[in-house]
């Protein structure tokens, strides 16, 4: 399995999809349309950060985790409960 894309790449390719309609917007004057993309950015960074922690916990290696490894089960349902805020 080919490791994880770099938790920052991931988070400028949000960032820069975002810039482009926010530029887009600002360019037609478009100041309910900046204030929704700025919103819904603020909101997908987030539940982005919280998914690659998820990610992170469960590529953690058992050695470090003191043997046990990570809890997919426990992953899993905590996704499923940030699925449900969106």
């Amino acid at each position: 399995m080919p490791p994880p894309r770099p938790r920052q790449k991931i988070l400028d390719n949000l960032e820069s999809i975002y810039r482009e309609a926010y530029d887009r917007a600002s360019a037609a004057g478009d100041q309910v349309r900046m204030a929704d993309l700025d919103a819904a950015y603020q909101r997908e960074q987030l539940l982005l950060e919280v998914l690659l922690d998820v990610r992170d916990a469960l590529t953690v290696p058992a050695a470090t985790s003191g043997g046990a490894g990570a809890d997919p089960m426990s992953a899993l349902e905590t996704i499923h409960r940030i699925a449900k805020l969106r």
